[in-house]
């Protein structure tokens, strides 16, 4: 059953209008897309809610679609604040679609999203369609029912597995070309596009787990090392690697400084500088682009601790070494045997085990050394049983517990204590083991998403609630490196951040928060109060969001970058259509603090591969055609495809300047 528009002003049920982007969601990710769409690149947007509250989150008091509502009607007050002052909106304009100010979002509540509810929300006429509930199956079911009502939408999906995603992909693309026959090959790429938010997030959360000054970053199969450096001393000339990415705050180490976030005006982080902002910005960090190259195939990743032989994982050391002792009693015993008696040392070797074992008869007729040895034998003999039995018992007990999680070793040093093994932790578990980080998990949940891979992989787990005592020191938190809280709740993410930090007040801390104003009040308190320990908190919808956008709007989005709080893009354009870009030198089509031309797709068009993740061989260090040592001369010719890193805005701009120019 739909529920009533709940914005204002309001709006009739039905879209008046085609061309528009219809999204689909249960959490987050679905109100922060909205907003992205809405408010960064000025499109019409109808945002589809399930009813009631949110089931994972019944603390808070008001509903999905009041938050969304509110959320909505913060941004709409500060655009059309910014719009009074004389600012423009991301495409340009002065303006919105009704002349005063930016409209709000159209919400509407459906408990699925059904043929009613996507009737309702004009689907048959949209341009692009976001299925972002928190379920797969849901996402796939909805995208099998949108190909159907609309052959021609370009829909964007969000799925958790990624094998299921490639051949969802695939199907629903196929669907497309038979119901639209001569459909262009261009459009029919981008007519599904299959995401995960835990992939796109997981790379920024798990390098802020990293100390020092370097991180590494894969955005979706180009591995980016954006490089954060210190300022550079007094006479020092800071290396600007391939490019100079961003600014890093002026008030980095303040505790009462700029969050990071787009409201921390002047002294906040400068996305895409020119070389004069750089060179006047002494005392500030920057982030470079240092070096690109393809992404290795995905393989197993390497596991806690090592290789280790196969009996050190089977067999105790005390009982190794007790049949040692054992082996060495009866190498004594044969030596014995041969100076005693003559006999050949092989011979003297069998005897021994025939008396070790009981099976020789007595040495009645021999002499007094052969029946003194036979009786050692026969103590060794009594030895031998209990370690005979003792080692059946522990290879049964590591065969059973190879299944079960580890424990945290004792002396464990500079580990990553990773809190929540749900969709992200998961990911971000995997991505920190691919980079050789050692990690203890904490989880309550024993039936958790990752508890199996984190098994496979031989990372100590500890079962238990993170805010009980006791359950932190069990991970070992006070000889830790770093702390990511990573659960689905802000308080409990909170209370662990606090606690933590009271055993180690100087410990390296990440945490997973919803609401960017709480975040915001969070960051800030944790530096003021913790100043030499280095802080950050983390959004996956904000994160996601940016990319999830993009796909949208029909263009591939290689990556997303974190710089402190605001996000960074990476995206493949065709230049043609793009005054700002068509005709212009690779320096003048660069603007500062909206975009930057980083890469040629040298490639014949007629050769050139739809995805630029997936082109080139694997031996090749970069993707095949690509040039990354563009001449600044050069000039962008309208057959060209680029690769450039944006701001969210800029690249709003870039696309709606090029739709505006460009008849659907």
């Amino acid at each position: 059953m739909l529920g009533s528009v709940s914005t204002l002003p309001q709006q009739p049920q039905r879209p008046s209008f085609s061309g528009h982007m219809v999204v689909c969601g249960d959490d987050a990710l679905a109100q922060r897309l909205a907003v992205e769409l809405r408010y960064v690149y000025g499109e019409r947007v109808t945002l589809l809610l399930p009813p009631g509250r949110d089931p994972r989150r019944p603390e808070l008091p008001l509903t999905q679609r009041g938050r969304a509502a509110t959320l909505f009607g913060r941004m709409s007050a500060a655009m059309n604040r910014n719009l009074g002052n004389g600012g423009t909106v991301a495409n340009g304009g002065s303006g919105s679609d009704t002349g005063a100010g930016l409209e709000a979002v159209r919400i509407l509540e459906a408990a699925e999203p059904s043929d009613e509810a996507f009737e309702e929300a004009g689907v048959d006429t949209a341009a692009a369609l976001a299925l972002v509930y928190d379920d797969d199956e849901r996402n796939i079911r909805a995208a099998l029912t949108a190909r159907r009502l609309n052959p021609h939408v370009r829909l964007v999906i969000r799925l958790y597995n990624r094998k299921l995603g490639q051949y969802l992909e695939t199907l629903l693309d196929q669907a497309a070309a038979v119901a639209v026959p001569g459909l262009d090959p261009t459009a029919l790429d981008t007519s599904t596009t299959v995401l995960s938010d835990a992939d796109t997030a997981a790379p920024a959360l798990a390098a802020t787990a990293l100390t020092g000054s370097s991180k590494v970053v894969q955005a979706e199969g180009l591995l980016l090392r954006a490089v954060e450096r210190t300022p550079p001393r007094q006479g020092e000339v800071a290396d600007p690697g391939l490019c100079t990415l961003a600014l890093l705050s002026s008030t980095t180490h303040d505790p009462a400084g700029a969050e990071g976030s787009d409201s921390s005006g002047a002294e906040g982080p400068q996305l895409l500088p020119d070389r004069r902002s750089v060179a006047a910005a002494t005392g500030r960090g920057t982030v470079v682009l240092e070096a690109i190259r393809e992404a290795a195939p995905d393989g197993p990743a390497p596991r806690m601790g090592g290789r280790s032989a196969p009996l050190s994982q089977i067999f105790s050391r005390r009982l190794r070494r007790s049949v040692l002792g054992v082996a060495a009693a009866v190498l004594g015993l044969a030596v014995a045997a041969t100076l005693t008696t003559g006999e050949h040392p092989l011979h003297a070797v069998y005897l021994t085990l025939l008396d070790l074992f009981a099976m020789g008869d007595p040495a009645i007729d021999d002499s007094a050394a052969r029946q003194v040895i036979q009786l050692l034998s026969g103590v060794a003999g009594l030895m031998l049983l209990p370690l005979l039995v003792a080692g059946v018992l522990e290879a049964f007990g590591s065969l059973r517990t190879a299944s079960s999680l580890r424990r945290p070793p004792r002396g464990l040093s500079g580990h990553v204590v990773l809190l929540g093994l749900g969709k992200i932790g998961t990911r971000v578990l995997v991505r920190l083991r691919e980079l050789n980080i050692p990690v203890v998990c904490v989880e309550d949940d024993p039936a958790a998403r990752g508890i199996p891979v984190a098994r496979r992989l031989q990372v100590p787990v500890v079962l238990g609630d993170v805010t009980q005592e006791g359950v932190l020191e069990a991970a070992k938190i006070q000889r830790s490196r770093a702390l990511l809280a990573l659960t689905s709740s802000d308080t409990t993410n909170l209370e662990a951040t606090l606690y933590a930090r009271s055993v180690k007040p100087d410990l390296q801390v990440a945490l997973r928060l919803f609401d960017d104003e709480f975040a915001t009040a969070v960051y800030r308190t944790l530096r003021t109060a913790h100043p030499q320990a280095l802080t950050r908190s983390r959004s996956v919808s904000h994160l996601a969001a940016p990319s999830f956008a993009v796909a949208m709007m029909g263009r591939q989005i290689l990556g997303a970058i974190p710089v402190e709080r605001k996000v960074m893009l990476f995206a493949a354009i065709k230049v043609a259509g793009h005054p700002q870009l068509e005709g212009r030198t690779v320096e003048e089509a660069f603007r500062a603090g909206a975009w930057r031309v980083l890469a040629l797709d040298a490639t014949p068009p007629e050769d050139r591969h739809p995805d630029l993740t997936t082109a080139g061989p694997s031996s090749s260090d970069r993707p095949s055609g690509l040039i990354w040592d563009l001449h600044p001369g050069y000039v962008l010719r309208a057959e060209d495809r680029v690769v450039i890193a944006a701001t969210r805005r800029g690249l709003a701009e870039l696309l709606r300047r090029r739709r505006a120019a460009t008849p659907r």
